[in-house]
């Protein structure tokens, strides 16, 4: 007897648009100490001319990380900037235990702050993998929305 693909176990495994629908009426706030965090990084970003910040809720979609912070630089040189920037703003809050992939090429930093993940692209770059449309469901927040909070 075959299971047909609704029958089967994967059946019960909710997609992330099923878990998007099911939180969609109960938005969390935003803790102080995210706050502070995503506030350090979209200052320290900007401070280096980092180009078109975004910020994607993931909270209810992923258990990867509760924030990405997007940005992209025009230049290598540009982009390690912003990357080292936003690494000494947080060490500056106190932030001691993360991980930085991607400094040597400079084409796609990303800096994992468990909670906020940072990637930092290349303009080009960005544009080829396009993050912001894989996660479209995500909820977007404005940088400016952000800097209001200083």
């Amino acid at each position: 007897m075959e299971k047909t693909p609704s029958e089967g176990r994967n059946a019960l495994i909710p997609t992330p648009k099923d878990v998007r629908l099911k939180s969609a009426g109960r938005r969390k706030r935003i803790s102080a100490g995210e706050k502070r965090m995503l506030y350090g990084c979209v200052c320290a970003a900007l401070d280096k001319k980092a180009e078109d910040v975004v910020i994607l809720d993931l909270r209810g979609l992923s258990d990867v990380a509760d924030f990405f912070i997007v940005c992209h630089g025009n230049s290598q040189t540009q982009v390690r900037a912003i990357s080292e920037g936003v690494e000494m703003a947080l060490r500056n809050q106190g932030v001691r235990h993360y991980n930085v992939e991607g400094r040597e090429a400079c084409s796609w930093v990303l800096m994992d702050f468990h909670d906020v993940v940072v990637h930092v692209f290349h303009g080009t770059t960005r544009a080829y993998y396009a993050l912001e449309k894989l996660w479209s469901d995500a909820r977007s927040l404005d940088a400016g929305e952000i800097l209001a909070w200083g």
